[in-house]
């Protein structure tokens, strides 16, 4: 198989275990503001009112940190759901496959390190530091990012 047919198979599968993971993300956020929302209101006023006051202050606090939590799972579904993986070659851009001798790097969403078809990808947004650095580069071109030089020897 050439480098180019390798480098769509290697996007289709990073993209669905991309999905699959912002889609766990999803549910869990889901399951949590279901979760705080039945606990706020079986929570019944006690005769110790501060009491009932702080403990609703907080659960109010962590069904919105919950509905943060979805919302930016749901922008990651988005720029997924809108990502053209048929880019090829340089310059790297969304959706890139960048091969580098310090690890496949696939600009995307912001997850980290992913397994897929038994290789290790780091996934990342174009807005992080080294997505910043990475966008616009070319084979043969090198980046240092924290002091170590990443040579890239493949877009795809």
């Amino acid at each position: 198989m050439d480098e180019k047919k390798s480098g769509d198979a290697s996007k289709i599968s990073l993209l669905a275990a991309c999905k699959k993971y912002v889609d766990q993300r999803i549910d869990n956020a889901r399951q949590a503001i279901a979760s705080a929302s039945e606990a706020a209101s079986d929570d019944t006023k006690s005769s110790a009112g501060d009491k009932f006051e702080t403990t609703r202050e907080m659960m109010q606090q962590e069904l919105t940190r919950h509905q943060q939590l979805l919302a930016e799972a749901k922008r990651m579904d988005q720029v997924l759901a809108n990502l053209d993986t048929r880019v090829d070659g340089g310059p790297a851009r969304l959706g890139s496959l960048v091969v580098t001798n310090h690890g496949i790097f696939f600009i995307a969403i912001s997850i980290g390190q992913l397994q897929a078809d038994g290789m290790s990808y780091w996934v990342i947004s174009p807005a992080s530091p080294l997505g910043q650095l990475l966008i616009g580069v070319k084979t043969g071109e090198q980046i240092v990012f924290n002091g170590t030089i990443y040579q890239i020897t493949n877009i795809a």
